[in-house]
Formats: C-alpha cells, structure tokens, sequence
C-alpha cells in the first residue's frame, strides 16, 4: 500500500542495475564511514583542534557517519533481493534517517560558512564564536532537523518506497495539496534557503580574500619588492586557509541544488516518467 500505482507501470529495473547500485552505495559507505570516522576521532583527540569552529565541523562528520552507517548497508541489501525487503516501518526509518542527517548537515555547513564570513569578512571587528555559541547553534540545527523529518510520520507527506524499490523517501508524486505543501516548505527551507545563504557568505568571503590579496600585490609594488610575504613565512593567513578550505563543501553545496529537483517533480511529473537512477538521489 506504500507504494505509488505510478510505478507499476513499467517493468522492474535491469538487474545489472541494481547489482552496480548496490557495489557503489557500498564502497561509497565504507570510504564515509572510515573517512568520517577519521575526521571525528583526529579532532575529538588532539587537544589543540578543539575550537568553536571546529565544533561545527565535527558535527558535520558526525552527521555524514551516521547517515552512510544507517543507510549504506540497507541500501546494498534490498540491491542485493531487488526490491524492499526490510518491512514498511524500517523503510520509514530509513526515508527519516537520511532527511534527518541530510538536514543536519546542510545546516551545518550553512553555519560554517556564516562562521568563516564572520571571521574572514569582518575580520577583527566580529565577535569570535564560544563554545556555548557552537553547541547552541548544533543544537538547533538537531531540533529544526528533527521537527522537518518526523513531520510525515504524523500525516504531513509519508515515507514510501522509491521507484527503484530499494530505497525510501518523501511522497513526492501525491497529488494532494496538504502532502505537497510539506515538499515544497520543506524544500525552501531545508534546501533552497541554506543553499542562497552559503552563496552569499562565500560571495562575500572570495571579495574579501581577492581585496586583501590586491591590496598585498599594491603593497609590494610600492615597496619594489616581489612579495611582502618573507621567505620564512610562505604560509597564508589564517582567514586564507579558511577560505581555501571552503571549497572542501563545493560539493556537497551541488548536491544541495540538485536534490530538491527530485522531490520537486513530483508537482509537474509525466505519466510516463520511470523509475531511474535519478530516484537514487536522496540515497546519495
């Protein structure tokens, strides 16, 4: 019954397919697990990495751990049979898992960036972040993530099983305007709006980096000399590695964009549109 009479008409997916999928998901999942698990033993453990900010970036770790160690495995096993094998309730633990980690993070790393604006942006002028500051800020990141996820196992929108039937997520194909309302609120505030404030903390992070970095050459020219950065101290400044370092989330700021695009086309789908690796996306 959870599953949309959309997709029973078309034929189930190659096998080679899911076969592919599964060996993918899964070497995708150790690689988190243990890269992850790395970032969050290195930091919890030296002393000198415990910082405000850093805090942040342990929580992102903490949240892409949990959420390949939840889905990774379950995602090879229902590759492996083909279809849904683990009952209705763990696929709505599953679908809820990846909302809940996903939101986590894209929300962490929304706050990282507004940390690296304030520090590198406003330079000396920014009131430095505590760390009550940081674990107020995880801790809401937790409980807005939490509301948004459990919200369709109370009847706002449910979780049901993808077209590929080895993975869970949103109804997005209800044509119901009560369910559809969560999709899209759920969409401008879980995706399209940290998505609009991280572009705008690092437009304003590369001006201020490209400014200092003139400022230095007109500097050096002035002074008839190559560089005003001495042979000893070749390193950048702190707030250039921090910029440097965004570009770590680049990617996973794509994945931001595009993930809504999977819930969204739900509202303007054509009959005839399949089941595909597009429906694999929330699993990634």
């Amino acid at each position: 019954h959870l599953v949309d009479a959309h997709w029973y008409q078309f034929p189930p997916m190659n096998p080679l397919w899911h076969a592919l999928l599964g060996f993918v998901i899964g070497i995708l999942g150790v690689i988190s697990v243990i890269g992850n698990g790395m970032v969050i033993y290195i930091f919890t453990s030296t002393k000198n990495l415990r910082t405000p900010s850093n805090l942040l970036v342990v929580n992102l770790a903490i949240s892409d751990f949990l959420m390949m160690l939840a889905m990774s495995p379950a995602m090879v096993i229902n590759c492996y049979y083909e279809t849904w094998v683990l009952g209705p309730l763990f696929c709505e633990l599953y679908a809820l898992a990846g909302s809940l980690f996903g939101c986590g993070s894209i929300w962490t790393m929304t706050m990282i960036a507004f940390d690296r604006y304030n520090v590198i942006v406003k330079g000396l002028s920014a009131k430095p972040m505590t760390v009550n500051g940081a674990l107020i800020r995880i801790l809401g990141i937790w409980v807005f993530s939490l509301l948004w996820t459990i919200a369709p196992m109370f009847g706002w929108n449910r979780y049901v099983p993808e077209g590929n039937m080895t993975a869970c997520g949103t109804d997005y194909l209800n044509k119901d305007m009560f369910s559809r309302s969560y999709i899209l609120i759920y969409s401008i505030f879980v995706y399209f709006l940290p998505l609009f404030l991280i572009i705008y903390s690092y437009f304003f992070i590369i001006q201020a980096v490209a400014a200092h970095e003139k400022n230095m050459r007109e500097q050096a020219k002035k002074m008839n000399v190559a560089s005003l950065r001495s042979a000893e101290n070749q390193s950048t400044s702190a707030e250039c590695k921090l910029a440097s370092s965004s570009h770590d989330h680049f990617p996973m700021v794509h994945g931001v964009d595009s993930i809504p695009s999977h819930q969204l086309r739900g509202y303007f789908r054509d009959d005839q549109d399949q089941p595909s690796l597009h429906d694999l996306g929330l699993s990634l």
